[in-house]
Parts: structure tokens; sequence; C-alpha cells
């Protein structure tokens, strides 16, 4: 029976066609539901790919969930390209998007471009992601202008997690709400071929949603959204230091890790690990041999050679 299973599903993911931005675009012409996962290493990322899901982010929230940093802004570039290969290697079918890390866009539009570049050149991604509206609509430009797609993020923006005063919901007074509006036109009009939500009102993010053409993913912003994307660490119930209201875990593997590790230590301290399983052995006749050997003195053995 799971010989059946394991067959099926790899015979499945082999058939699956690879997922684009103009899949992405048809998705949302015909009404159906983006799947959007974020992964940071090659056998997470090649699950998700054989699970089906259409687009895998490298997110720079690695830097917390995975480096321990208390917010995004130290994780730096070769840190995130060093991750992207990975996934880029256990994932051959889903979008993957590389998330473009603080102050890799900012400075300037050279360097946005050059630094997208290496996303796909060096990262083996498919699409980067960056953060902010009208104020990067011009690095949006240079980038699609050179080839690579570019996915906006808008709302909660975590790197700007210092001038927004925490990490709090965006969009909720109606002057809030309007710059939103605004800002997701202009990266529409900019090139960007998807756009995440973020902590943003649910009947905003399903407006937005509505009067734009290009597909919105959201994470805390409802289910009027074109698609949905979560880190994966909270949906495994992997990161304990907090967990975010919109989050749905599907499993609380830090639970079951605690438990493994607890039990791993107290087999080893009472010697129930290893047992024989799990143990090399040697034949009986190869064993009284090596006894044999171990009690000649060096000198006899060289005599005998």
């Amino acid at each position: 029976m799971s010989t059946t299973t394991i067959s099926t599903s790899t015979s499945q993911n082999a058939s699956r066609k690879k997922v684009t931005t103009l899949t992405f675009r048809q998705k949302k012409e015909r009404g159906e539901a983006i799947t959007m996962l974020t992964a940071y290493d090659y056998p997470t990322a090649m699950a998700m790919d054989k699970a089906g899901v259409d687009s895998i982010l490298v997110g720079d929230s690695l830097a917390m969930v995975v480096l321990g940093y208390e917010n995004t802004l130290p994780v730096t570039m070769d840190e995130m390209l060093h991750h992207a290969r990975a996934v880029a290697r256990g994932a051959k079918s889903a979008l993957l998007v590389g998330d473009m890390p603080f102050m890799s866009y900012q400075v300037s539009v050279e360097d946005a471009v050059r630094n997208a570049g290496r996303f796909l050149q060096n990262g083996g991604m498919d699409a980067v992601k960056l953060e902010g509206g009208r104020e990067r609509a011009d690095a949006v430009r240079a980038i699609v202008g050179a080839g690579i797609p570019v996915m906006g993020h808008l709302g909660l923006t975590p790197q700007s997690v210092h001038q927004l005063g925490g990490f709090r919901a965006q969009g909720k007074t109606a002057s809030a709400a309007k710059i939103l509006l605004e800002d997701a036109k202009i990266l529409e009009e900019a090139g960007a071929f998807s756009l995440v939500l973020e902590s943003v009102p649910a009947r905003l993010a399903e407006y937005i949603s509505k009067q734009i053409s290009i597909p919105t993913i959201g994470i805390g912003a409802g289910a009027g959204c074109d698609g949905q994307v979560l880190v994966t660490h909270d949906l495994l119930g992997l990161f304990e230091r907090f967990t975010p209201k919109f989050v749905k875990q599907y499993a609380k593997l830090h639970e079951d890790l605690n438990k493994a590790f607890t039990d791993y230590i107290d087999d080893v301290k009472n010697k129930r690990f290893p047992a024989v399983e799990h143990t090399v052995e040697m034949t009986d006749e190869e064993w009284e041999e090596f006894e044999r050997l171990s009690v000649l003195r060096p000198n006899s053995l060289e005599k005998k050679r």
C-alpha cells in the first residue's frame, strides 16, 4: 500500500507543469486560489513541491524563524542566496520567489536591479519580492525592465517594523486604506505580477483584489484575496516565540521535537539506545581471529609476514 502511494505521489509531481507568473494570472482569471508557503531548505522545499504548492517564497522571515533574530532586518543577501539555492535544489515545479532583504533595494535602483538579478542568477529563483508602495515604483519598473518578475508587498511590511511602531495591522482607517489601494494600482502599473497583502482588513484586501488585474496573496488579510501564504514554521508550530493571530497551525512540531529529543537523551542515559538492531556486527569467526591477532606482539606479526 505504501509503495503504491509513494509511486503515485512521485508520478503526479513528475507530471506537474512548472508554475509561472502566467499561471498566477490564469488562476486569478479562473477564480482558482493560489497557494504559497515559505521554505528555507532542501527537504522542506521538496516536500512542499510534492504536495503541489503553487509557489514557494524564500522569505526574509528566515532571519527570525531559522537564524533567531528579533526581526527580519539583520539577514543579508549572501544568507538569502545560500538558502535560496537549497530550496531551488528541492523544488522543481513551484514558482520560486526570493525575498529581497533589508537594504538590498532601498539605496538605489541600480542596487535593486543588481541584487534582484543575483536571486535569479546565483539563487535559482524565478522571481523576487520587495516591500513598499509608490516609493518602490521606480525599482519595480527597473527590475521588471531587466526581465525579472517582481512580487510586491503592501500592508504590514516587516522591514519597516520600526517605522510602523511594531508588527501592527495596517489600512484600518479610511485614509490609510485609500493609500494602500493607490499603492496597489501603482505597483500594478509599474509591472508587478502579483502582490502580497499582509495584516490589512479583510474587506479592504477583497476590494483591492477586485480593483487590480494582478493576483493578490493574503497573509492575515482574509479570504477575499486571490491566494494565501503562511510562514511554514508558524503553520507547523515550529516557532514558539509568538504565533500571529492569523495563523492556523496544522501541526505542533515543536512539541514533537521536544519529546523526541528528551526521549533520545533518556534512552542514551539508560543504555536503551543503541539497541542490537541499531548496531553493526561481525561474524564469530572474524571476531575470534581478531582476538587471536590482538594478543600477538607486533614483532610476532612481523615474523609471520
